[in-house]
């Protein structure tokens, strides 16, 4: 069958073609493993894909069951890395419908990657619709409680070739996978390693996009994170070395006693959609938040002044980390004395209940797809 939607660019009509899938997990194999379904690790039976040329732009749009990609060796994604990709939740409300959080933010966020990584942009409408179709035909594998669907939305350059070149080929791709809280004993504070031997991107690069290269840049340094007995790493900039940016995955908080709110500013971190959630939270609620360079030596000296009270990392997985102790090859220090703050808790409940349905949605963050 197929599903129809408005006009995306002026000219083209979409229709997702729904396949169900002929195999799909049995219900008793599929309540069993929902029961732990960890992180990333238990995928759902569909795939929602869309493809684009030159010749036709974004055709054949079709949601199916999942399967492997056949890539040919020359496929321009294996060698020049034209890769982008978005996280995002859908989430099981007490009465049984369906949210999504800001999926038009994840779909604006994917074109702007699309154009810095010099890919075919994405109709926002179609990244929607796309992501919607599947959590509809994959809705028993929403979990229940704090669990969620942890939806990927991603693109690949296609072309078979070899030469430096943006790719002519794309697939646009959103594979589904249920997870459960993220924290097994509740959001515990975490240990972060600061990283002054390797950086995570510079202005004018790409920091700001959402894809692939980013995240194995910083692999080596998380590696040397866990290498130090902490959980994540903490990135400075790249010129200077001095101002905090972002942890491998998430963004960053400060909490002061005057109960203001810093974060660093972006250009060369990513535009998290949970990040600009909490700005817009905190300063809903009267709380001054700014978005301004914060040194290391500023953190340290804070932290033990006692001028700073809290710091936490956000992001979609996690919601809210706090951050209770910071290590260094100079020195580490302890946060709140190494407690979750009352502050980062607070916007954390917030969030989730918003998320869920549990609280009223007064800025148009949630859609319900059924």
């Amino acid at each position: 069958m197929g599903v129809s939607f408005d006009k995306v660019d002026g000219s083209i009509w979409l229709t997702f073609d729904i396949q169900p899938a002929a195999h799909p997990v049995a219900p008793k194999d599929r309540a069993a493993k929902l029961e732990n379904p960890g992180f990333g690790r238990v995928f759902t039976d569909h795939m929602a894909l869309v493809h684009y040329d030159q010749a036709k732009g974004w055709h054949g749009a079709r949601v199916e069951s999942r399967a492997n990609f056949p890539l040919d060796p020359a496929t321009a994604v294996l060698h020049y890395a034209q890769e982008i990709f978005e996280g995002l939740k859908a989430y099981k409300r007490d009465d049984g419908g369906i949210n999504l959080f800001r999926p038009d933010a994840n779909a604006r966020r994917f074109k702007n990657s699309a154009d810095r990584m010099a890919m075919a942009p994405l109709p926002e409408a179609v990244f929607i619709e796309a992501v919607e179709q599947l959590v509809r035909i994959d809705r028993d594998w929403i979990p229940g409680g704090e669990g969620s669907l942890y939806l990927r939305p991603f693109m690949i350059a296609s072309e078979i070739f070899l030469g430096v070149k943006p790719s002519a080929e794309y697939i646009f791709a959103v594979i589904a996978s249920p997870v459960g809280s993220y924290f097994k004993r509740g959001p515990a504070p975490v240990s972060i390693w600061v990283s002054e031997n390797y950086t995570r991107a510079a202005v004018g690069g790409t920091g700001a996009v959402k894809c692939g290269g980013n995240y194995a840049a910083s692999l080596r340094a998380q590696a040397e994170a866990i290498d130090h007995g902490c959980d994540q790493v903490v990135f400075l900039d790249a010129l200077e070395r001095r101002y905090i940016e972002e942890l491998g995955g998430m963004n960053v908080f400060f909490v002061f006693d005057d109960g203001s709110l810093a974060t660093p500013p972006l250009g060369t971190i990513l535009p998290g959609i949970t990040r600009d959630s909490i700005i817009a939270l905190a300063k809903e609620s009267g709380t001054t938040v700014r978005e301004e360079p914060y040194t290391l030596a500023q953190w340290r000296a804070d932290a033990a002044s006692g001028k700073l009270k809290e710091a936490f990392a956000c992001g979609t997985a996690a919601v809210i980390s706090p951050i209770g102790k910071v290590c260094s090859a100079s020195g580490d220090f302890v946060i709140n004395g190494g407690e979750a703050g009352k502050v980062a808790m607070g916007l954390r409940k917030q969030l989730v209940d918003i998320q869920y349905g549990r609280a009223p949605d007064t800025h148009g963050w949630v859609r319900n797809v059924g």
